[in-house]
């Protein structure tokens, strides 16, 4: 599959891989501070932002996706970022083309099952409910995007997720909305994906590409408890946090972000 991408600098090359709901132009800022020092790609992961549609939608895949990507673009070994269900997708590539990274940063997500978090008792962003509630959005008719927003915060109460969400909306030709996320893939496979890397998909493995796993300090996505086993598996990593921000540190914190990157590459 030709992922859609943007590419920015000279130098090192780095490749960063969103999350779920999300897409390249999240990391549009940051990778232009970090295309400073570095040669900077940010690819749309399939059914998201500008990339094809599929429904095919697995790591297995979406690790395929990658590696297609870096022999297009004649990336022989490249660091590597993944955040959320991108940092799934690049410690599933670490697993099967370790000699294709020079360095790892996985940003607030561990190697675990996160299949709890669909649970209606779950206090955490609940994923399930999120496509629910873009489904439940009939775009045809609505000639606002603030007419989408006010659909959305019927089940979607935090502003932040609203707009972040909203990103993904965008006009035909004849001027009518669409979701450039493939919903229907998302919602079908949504399972597998909050399953997705587990301590056990390892199996013993000993992975020694020097890794920097990133977590913000109000999310619980990676636990204290968590630490021992991503040590067990990326035994040349370390683990850093960054104070008020969430899960999506990068929207909430990118200078210390883009700083804690630099320094770890630069080390």
């Amino acid at each position: 599959m030709n992922l859609f991408f943007q590419k920015f600098g000279k130098g090192i090359p780095i490749v960063i891989v969103h999350g779920l709901f999300g897409s390249s132009d999240n990391w549009l800022n940051i990778a232009k501070e970090l295309s400073n020092n570095f040669e900077v790609y940010i690819i749309d992961q399939r059914n998201h932002g500008k990339s094809p549609h599929n429904e095919e939608f697995n790591y297995d895949i979406l690790v395929s996706d990658l590696l297609e990507f870096m022999d297009n673009q004649n990336l022989i070994s490249v660091i590597l970022i993944g955040h959320s269900l991108g940092g799934k997708t690049v410690m599933h590539f670490a697993k099967s083309y370790p000699k294709r990274i020079i360095d790892l940063i996985v940003i607030d997500i561990a190697p675990k099952s996160y299949l709890f978090s669909l649970s209606e008792k779950s206090e955490r962003i609940n994923h399930k409910k999120i496509i629910e509630s873009l489904m439940a959005v009939n775009l045809q008719g609505i000639e606002k995007r603030k007419d989408i927003e006010e659909k959305l915060s019927e089940n979607i109460k935090e502003i932040r997720l609203r707009q972040f969400l909203l990103k993904n909306i965008r006009r035909k030709a004849d001027n009518s909305f669409y979701w450039t996320l493939n919903i229907n893939s998302i919602y079908n496979n949504l399972e597998k994906l909050m399953e997705g890397v587990n301590y056990k998909d390892f199996d013993n493995m000993k992975i020694s590409i020097p890794t920097m796993f990133v977590r913000g300090a109000d999310s619980d996505y990676i636990l204290n408890q968590d630490i021992e086993k991503i040590k067990t598996i990326f035994i040349e990593s370390n683990i850093v946090t960054i104070d008020d921000a969430g899960h999506w540190l990068h929207a909430e914190q990118p200078k210390k972000l883009i700083k804690i990157i630099t320094d770890f590459i630069l080390k």
